[in-house]
Formats: structure tokens, C-alpha cells, sequence
């Protein structure tokens, strides 16, 4: 067994409103931050996993993220597996 280093970023889908994306936005427009736009809010994490190999590690890592970690009615997600620590 081998361990993995898994990133996943979960946000909202296009077609949902960001509210709270939309209101940091905002609030760095009215304090001089007028250059940046289309500011988005998600989740990160970051995990270790113990696997057989690195589609074992991904398949783990799938399934912990579509039964906890993302609502996928109104977010997608993205996996990433890295070998070893990392």
C-alpha cells in the first residue's frame, strides 16, 4: 500500500448564484480592488490516502467526495492525485 496526497476543489455550478462570492466582490470593488471580478468562493481539501494504486486513491477519494463533500445538485468537483506525500 502506498500513500497519496488528493486535492479536491468543490464549487458552486455556473447556473447557481454565488452570493457570498458576489458580496466579497463587492466588498473589495468599495475598498479599491476594482480590477478584480467574477470572484468565486468554493471549498478546498486537501487529504492523505492510503491505497494499492493511484486509480484505487481516486476511486477512494470519488466516492468520499459525491457522498460528503459536494452537494452534486449544485456543485462540481475536481480530483487531483499525487503520488507520496506531496
Amino acid at each position: 500500500m502506498e500513500q497519496y496526497t488528493a486535492i479536491v476543489d468543490v464549487m458552486l455550478r455556473k447556473s447557481i448564484l454565488d452570493v457570498q462570492g458576489k458580496t466579497v466582490e463587492h466588498a473589495l470593488h468599495s475598498t479599491g480592488f476594482k480590477a478584480i471580478e467574477q470572484l468565486h468562493i468554493g471549498k478546498h481539501f486537501k487529504m492523505t490516502v492510503t491505497a494499492a494504486s493511484k486509480d484505487e486513491a481516486f476511486s477512494i477519494v470519488e466516492s468520499a467526495t459525491k457522498q460528503l463533500l459536494c452537494n452534486q445538485i449544485m456543485e462540481d468537483y475536481s480530483i487531483q492525485i499525487l503520488s507520496g506525500n506531496a
